[in-house]
């Protein structure tokens, strides 16, 4: 099992690959504003797609407060440029691929469903102060609602 972060631990930094081919630094994000990732297991998926919808629907709000969000999954960049398509998704979504970003925040991990065991993304959410350190953080997120609560507890 991987590290669990907790609020005011340091984000470790990472180079990703993009839907577009080009790569993001979290350092480099940092300069320009605070960044928000999050998790999915899947593109396309019931789930998935309320989660990124409630992130498109909030994204002005979290622009307006110096935020950047940013997607993660395994999905492939063909994958995530129809999802961002078909959803008009204003971030962007890493290639995650390899799992090596999933690994470093914890979100890869042993699951259990209809009593098979096996290794999967379980939904989360970090929010990365401009310092470097974790605003907030939350593992086993639920798909709907919890955009909100980050919110709030963003702003307060």
């Amino acid at each position: 099992m991987s590290t669990r972060f907790q609020e005011g631990d340091a984000a470790p930094d990472f180079t990703a690959e993009l839907t577009d081919g080009s790569t993001v630094t979290l350092s480099e994000m940092l300069k320009e504003s605070g960044v928000i990732i999050y998790f999915y297991p899947r593109d396309s998926t019931p789930g998935c797609t309320t989660q990124a919808c409630d992130f498109r629907d909030n994204i002005d709000s979290l622009s307006d407060k110096g935020w950047r969000v940013i997607g993660v999954s395994k999905d492939s960049a063909k994958s995530h440029q129809k999802f961002i398509e078909k959803h008009q998704l204003p971030f962007e979504l890493i290639v995650d691929k390899d799992i090596e970003l999933h690994q470093l925040y914890g979100t890869w991990t042993e699951k259990k469903l209809y009593g098979r065991t096996f290794l999967g993304c379980i939904r989360s959410t970090f929010a990365i102060n401009q310092d470097g350190t974790f605003a907030w953080v939350k593992y086993k997120v639920r798909a709907t609602g919890h955009v909100e609560k980050l919110m709030d507890d963003l702003s307060s």
